[in-house]
């Protein structure tokens, strides 16, 4: 690895091209230290303690929400604009003909859309953000003037890190807007062990030595299972054009363990947290009648600190892996693709029976890649459960995505080694 590193900075063009990219992540750490004025940060750092749910927005943020900073939503709307748009395509057929059928010049078009929808999505969610950040007491009263100036500077912090994003992903050397998450998350690392350390106990070796292994196959988990598929054998029948045969070769359709991503882990809290939030809020509301009562047990019982919370999130991520991944993957467009194309599956008849074999195959796969999803989700409740320490700043969802990033990274590197006629990892 030493030899390879070395030899990777020995080329000046892929040299240049991640000093490149190290300049326009420390522009963008810079960035979110920069806070918008009038922020109460005692109480802003109390509330980020005490709730999960803007904890992780905060984490795909760039930790630029913690702060209230110039880029408080970081690449969050752009995200949830391509999550929009990923939908519609299952809607609105001409969109998936845009993005598939008209080449480059269709996926740039496809992208405009995104970054267009991006914009609004980036004002509501400042709005949204403002109001309960006033109703916390952590901003103070705004005039129409100053709300509309934070509107304005937060959707131009967005659309500044996704135009930084874009020059990222312009250099071939990972995605721009996963590698500004990556950043975000670990950044918070180096400030969460120290933490650790400060506040550490001789008495508890032991179970630093647990939390320590938990993480190490934790990591190992995440690397074997993004990395992990099933190959399907796929044949191609000969075909005779002119004087030409084509076909005749064999090849494999990879059907990935994890097709969703994070994906279903952040739907899953986003649901979990809303019945605790109306709880707390009816608790509050109506103090001392019969309803606060029953309000205040499911409060309890819903609240991070229950088994019961932990249980109800395992049990949705994995319904939301099943869900994500049939929107994402449809057997019957692949089945009728190889159709098309003279393929077919050894032993398979093709067309109906292909598509009910992908369909049965990718549900087996799935069941693995659900069950790892709320495992790591659930990663917090275990490290509590076996440790008294606590859960580091990182989480499972920041280590599976900083895992994923760093493996995208590396193949994106090794592919330009590769150009160059060198020796991949």
């Amino acid at each position: 690895m030493k030899e390879k590193l070395i030899q990777i900075f020995k080329i000046p063009e892929l040299r240049n091209k991640i000093f490149f990219i190290l300049a326009l992540l420390v522009v963008f750490r810079l960035a979110a230290n920069v806070p918008i004025p009038g922020i109460d940060q005692e109480r802003l750092k109390s509330f980020f303690q005490g709730n999960e749910f803007f904890g992780l927005l905060n984490m795909f943020s760039g930790r630029g929400l913690s702060s209230i900073s110039i880029v408080m939503l970081g690449v969050g709307p752009y995200i949830t604009s391509s999550i929009i748009m990923q939908l519609l395509t299952m809607i609105f057929p001409r969109l998936e003909q845009i993005y598939k059928e008209e080449g480059e010049a269709g996926r740039q078009k496809f992208n405009q859309y995104t970054r267009w929808i991006t914009v609004p999505l980036a004002a509501m969610q400042t709005f949204g953000m403002i109001a309960l950040f006033r109703s916390q007491g952590i901003i103070a009263t705004l005039s129409a003037f100053d709300m509309a100036t934070m509107i304005t500077i937060a959707v131009a912090g967005t659309i500044f890190l996704m135009w930084l994003g874009e020059l990222i992903t312009e250099k071939n050397i990972g995605n721009g807007v996963s590698l500004i998450i990556f950043a975000g998350i670990v950044s918070g690392i180096p400030s969460s062990i120290a933490r650790l350390f400060a506040t550490s106990d001789s008495s508890k070796l032991f179970s630093y030595l647990i939390l320590g292994a938990i993480v190490i196959l934790a990591i190992g988990a995440v690397v074997y299972v993004t990395e992990g598929q099933r190959n399907i054998p796929v044949a191609y029948a000969k075909r005779i054009r002119g004087n030409k045969m084509y076909g005749g070769t064999s090849t494999h359709l990879p059907l990935r363990i994890n097709q969703a991503g994070v994906i279903p882990i952040i739907f899953a809290l986003s649901i979990m947290l809303f019945p605790g939030m109306i709880a707390n809020f009816l608790a509050t509301k109506y103090s001392g009648a019969a309803i606060a009562g029953i309000a205040s047990k499911a409060a309890i019982i819903l609240s991070p600190t229950s088994w019961v919370y932990w249980l109800l999130y395992f049990l949705l991520v994995v319904a939301f892996t099943y869900f994500y991944t049939a929107v994402v993957f449809d057997p019957n467009k692949i089945s009728e693709s190889l159709q098309k194309n003279g393929g077919y599956v050894p032993g398979i008849r093709p067309g109906k029976n292909t598509a009910e074999y992908l369909y049965r195959i990718m549900n087996r796969v799935t069941l693995s890649g659900a069950a790892f999803l709320g495992l790591i989700a659930v990663l917090p409740f275990i490290v509590q459960s076996f440790t008294s320490i606590g859960q580091i700043s990182i989480g499972g969802t920041g280590l599976l995505i900083v895992v994923s990033v760093v493996i995208e990274t590396m193949k994106q590197i090794e592919g330009q080694l590769v150009m160059r006629d060198y020796e991949g990892f």
